[in-house]
């Protein structure tokens, strides 16, 4: 299983006091949409979780799994644009 690397990171803010972390793969989102997803549930959710799944197991590209992430991330306000 692959990691799934992005062309460019993305940056979203976690937590009560808001740490930003950059996300620079497909399991790192994983690992945070499987933790403390704020929209946990949510369609964007489902999305993004099954598209970087997928980009890990090289049955998609991990720039559909990037868009996928930010779309979801931008939908929990957690996106630091």
């Amino acid at each position: 299983m692959d990691q799934g690397w992005f062309s460019k990171p993305v940056a979203v803010s976690v937590g009560i006091t808001g740490t930003i972390r950059h996300i620079s793969n497909a399991q790192q989102a994983v690992e945070l949409l499987t933790g403390q997803w704020r929209d946990a549930g949510s369609l964007q959710h489902g999305a993004a979780l099954r598209a970087c799944r997928r980009a890990m197991n090289g049955d998609v590209s991990t720039e559909i799994a990037r868009d996928a992430f930010v779309g979801a991330a931008r939908e929990a306000h957690v996106l630091v644009e």
